[in-house]
């Protein structure tokens, strides 16, 4: 614990001018009432030394100041400005007026000493009060994603290649000068020799030369305290980084690195193509309030991914999501499979089937398995010569001979468009049961029921873009884009709860809805009589 923290106490005055020029329902006063921030003490007080170095700024003070960034969309020193002034930010941050506020490079450290598991544990609280207030139920959860543009400038093959040396070379210099001066005089003999040339020329000797210095780097012998050596840490990771871009040259490479300067974004197409990361997210039905989130790169499985989020939440809060509802990329089978497992998650997945298409052909659920070969039998007896699993690893082709289906009696039947020179192929899907059992549910009222609240995660996800920042990255590197959206989530949630937590009671709802119930009845017996008397009948309301 950290006892010897100066913690700023309100004075009357301060009191005074907090009743006098904030409002009475101005949202941070709302927000302080409505989120236990003290309570998150302990787990921040956990990220400092408590016997090393001078005393701390308060650690609640600072996700104040964290949270504020991302609620106003401010840089760090516009939120230290605006605080200074704003009397409603003082009396958020529970400061009296002499308090001193601390320098915006404060904030940076604060960040770098919480890091991704400190901010995670922050978002896991905060939807921990929602829990504790009754607004979080088990329902039912929607799962989305969306694109985040990565902040950085996408350099052509030739100059991510020279970037790549160049940053490897600065690396290197520590521990090898006269070898890395001796590479930089050879990099202008190299651009005199390759003037003039062509793109593709240029590149493979940039290529051929990264390769000789990638040689003698890697045998270069790592120091006593190559653990600990920030130095020899960061060469480690631009031999890495290097190696990788060297894989990416080759013709049907994928996972392509884009930047050396974010080398964990990546591209993939969101309507259309970006350059970064996918925001995930997991939100409950009951209150729209964020669960979960992860960020993955932007060519990341986002279908695996809903069995991550699941684990994630139901770890942090010791819950048992009831059902789970995702958008046509949840038409996975491996996950299905995983999702559904009554032995595992057991959670009652509702995902959008895929359109089959309309064929008057046997469908792959009328080949019963061969045992003895392998292969499938058709409804004419027949067995299949031949089979071969897909590129994934999910599905069989089975093949049948040519001979066998010319003199079949159901080819008409069976082949929609008869070849010369092959018979007939059927594709059986390890996870068939899986399939089968989405194209059922689409057929029911529940179906129908849950994907009516689907709309609400990409209400959220609009919010998180558009009113925190969301949309583009403020850093480079998946880690802090991770804490950059897991704030963005956090204020958007805050939003939420204070919203459901204040909204106006009537404690004489039921008693409303009896007299509404009763004068309904006497109506109904009104009626009745009317049937048997030409007076009209008049009933007052039971007030």
């Amino acid at each position: 614990m950290l006892g010897n923290l100066f913690r700023p106490r309100l004075t009357e005055f301060d009191l005074e001018v907090f009743a006098e020029f904030v409002p009475a329902d101005h949202f941070l006063r709302k927000a302080l009432l409505v989120i236990p921030w003290e309570s998150f003490e302990e787990k921040l007080e956990a990220f400092y030394c408590p016997d090393q170095g001078r005393p701390p700024e308060l650690p609640v003070l600072m996700l104040k100041l964290e949270y504020l960034r991302y609620h106003y969309r401010l840089s760090d020193r516009e939120v230290i400005l605006r605080a200074k002034t704003d009397l409603a930010f003082r009396h958020f941050l529970q400061v009296n007026h002499r308090h001193p506020l601390p320098d915006p490079s404060s904030l940076c450290r604060f960040r770098g000493r919480l890091g991704e598991q400190g901010f995670r544990e922050v978002f896991d609280l905060v939807v921990g009060a929602a829990r504790q207030n009754g607004l979080v139920k088990d329902r039912l959860r929607i799962k989305d994603a969306t694109h985040v543009i990565a902040d950085i400038h996408i350099p052509t093959t030739l100059a991510l290649v020279a970037q790549t040396r160049d940053k490897l070379l600065d690396a290197a210099e520590p521990f090898e000068p006269l070898m890395v001066e001796g590479e930089r005089v050879n990099l202008g003999l190299l651009r005199e020799s390759t003037r003039g040339q062509n793109d593709q020329t240029r590149l493979a000797s940039r290529v051929a030369n990264l390769q000789e210095i990638l040689a003698w780097v890697d045998e270069l012998p790592p120091p006593e305290d190559a653990e600990t050596s920030g130095p020899w840490q960061k060469l480690r990771r631009q031999c890495e980084l290097a190696h990788k871009i060297l894989g990416d040259q080759e013709p049907n490479a994928r996972d392509k690195t884009r930047s050396t300067v974010d080398p964990d974004a990546r591209r993939s197409r969101h309507g259309a193509f970006f350059d970064g990361y996918m925001l995930d997210i997991l939100v409950d039905a009951d209150s729209s309030i964020i669960t979960q989130i992860n960020v993955l790169p932007g060519n990341g499985d986002e279908a695996a991914d809903a069995l991550e989020l699941v684990r994630r939440e139901e770890a942090a809060h010791g819950n048992d999501i009831e059902a789970l509802s995702i958008d046509g990329i949840g038409y996975n089978g491996p996950v299905l499979r995983a999702l559904e497992d009554p032995d595992g998650l057991a959670i009652d997945t509702t995902v959008p089937p895929k359109a089959k298409p309309d064929s008057e052909t046997f469908g792959p659920e009328k080949f019963v398995d061969d045992p003895a070969t392998g292969g499938v039998v058709c409804p004419a007896g027949k067995v299949s010569c031949s089979q071969n699993r897909d590129r994934k690893g999910h599905a069989t082709t089975h093949r049948f001979a040519h001979a066998d289906c010319v003199a079949c009696p159901l080819r008409s039947d069976c082949m929609k468009m008869q070849s010369k020179t092959s018979g007939r192929t059927s594709n059986k899907n390890d996870y068939e049961v899986e399939y089968r059992r989405v194209h059922e549910k689409a057929a029911t009222e529940a179906y129908a029921q849950v994907r009516a609240e689907h709309p609400k995660v990409e209400c959220k996800l609009g919010e998180i873009m558009n009113c925190h920042s969301g949309r583009r990255a403020r850093y480079r590197g998946s880690g802090k884009v991770f804490i950059q959206e897991l704030m963005a989530c956090t204020a958007t949630n805050v939003k939420r709860i204070v919203k459901l937590s204040l909204r106006p009671k009537w404690p004489r709802c039921a008693e409303i809805e009896a007299n509404t119930r009763r004068l309904r009845n006497l109506q109904a017996i009104g009626n009745m009589t009317l049937a048997y008397s030409n007076q009209p009948l008049q009933i007052a309301p039971n007030r």
